[in-house]
């Protein structure tokens, strides 16, 4: 569960989706996205499968690359920024 939530975290930032985007694509609260993203296994097995799939994690591998997965991933998370934020557009037409 802990590599799945990296992966969905990983796939959200990557897109630069707010938590509450994709809440709001998987019909969930912020609360469940981010215990999706802790790999907290209280949460249905089925949303967890609909956020992955909504940010492009593949479901099904190959069991002997998950170890290898789970430092890439880290890895990657490690370079993005810690928070993503909605853009704000300034008008500057003066």
């Amino acid at each position: 569960m802990r590599l799945l939530g990296q992966q969905v975290r990983l796939g959200r930032r990557e897109r630069r989706w707010t938590v509450q985007e994709l809440a709001e694509r998987v019909g969930v609260t912020q609360v469940t996205v981010r215990k999706v993203e802790r790999g907290d296994p209280t949460v249905r097995l089925g949303t967890a499968f609909e956020a992955a799939v909504l940010v492009g994690v593949p479901l099904y591998d190959d069991p002997q690359r998950r170890a290898l997965e789970v430092e890439r991933v880290a890895s990657r998370l490690a370079v993005l920024p810690a928070a993503v934020r909605r853009r704000v557009s300034l008008d500057d037409d003066f």
